[in-house]
């Protein structure tokens, strides 16, 4: 099975290169690894100048093409004064629809982003590297049907952050579908075309032990008349 790849960086199989991944990722890799063989040879690994790791800088430095990267975004609601966090994977080109899609999944009155220090200290992972790969188990994964779509980033691959900003992993973004707790979620994502889209923070744009879990496909909850 050939490693994904793609622009100018080297790729390694992620799981054997613990340094440049976040623990939670890289054990949740491992888990994931030992429940499915295959994902040792189908999740891949590259180190980046830490610098470079917003999705902007690092498609022009890298000769990666825009449509490759997934962002993914941690939102929070509360309901019966217990706080409901989800993390929203969705294409570099789309917006996380927070106040409608995302908030009737949490099922809350109110979604809005997890503060920064929050989001970093609750997930264990790096300011602008969070990723699907290794969240802690309450939290829902929910990845846009566009990213795991055949036709999504190049050849299928799409690369998310690793947990930490100096790295990043690439998969197909089917295989992410496959991550136990996920869930794929249709319109989950919007296109960009206002000014929503410029004004999520570097964690909201870029653990713990995985268990295994079907993929589910819904569409977002009817609107209420």
């Amino acid at each position: 099975m050939t490693l994904p790849s793609l622009g100018s960086l080297t790729w390694l199989r992620a799981v054997d290169h613990p340094e440049l991944l976040a623990p939670a990722t890289h054990a949740a890799l491992s888990g994931w690894a030992v429940v499915d063989p295959t994902v040792a040879d189908r999740v891949a690994v590259a180190e980046i100048d830490p610098g470079l790791a917003d999705t902007a800088a690092m498609t022009q430095a890298y000769d990666l093409p825009p449509a490759a990267s997934a962002n993914c975004v941690v939102v929070a609601g509360r309901r019966a004064g217990d706080e409901r966090i989800a993390a929203a994977v969705v294409l570099a080109t789309t917006r996380a629809d927070v106040n409608t899609a995302v908030r009737r999944l949490l099922d809350v009155r109110k979604a809005s982003f997890l503060p920064t220090d929050r989001a970093t200290e609750l997930s264990q992972m790096e300011y602008g590297g969070i990723t699907p790969v290794g969240l802690p188990e309450a939290w829902q994964v929910l990845v846009d049907s566009r990213v795991v779509a055949d036709g999504a980033g190049v050849g299928g691959v799409v690369i998310v952050g690793s947990g930490v900003r100096r790295s990043k992993l690439a998969l197909e973004g089917a295989l992410l579908a496959e991550l136990p707790g996920a869930e794929v979620v249709e319109g989950l994502g919007v296109a960009l075309d206002g000014p929503e889209g410029s004004r999520l923070l570097p964690h909201q744009v870029a653990g713990g032990p995985v268990r295994p879990a079907s993929p589910r496909t819904r569409p977002p909850t009817p609107r209420p008349r």
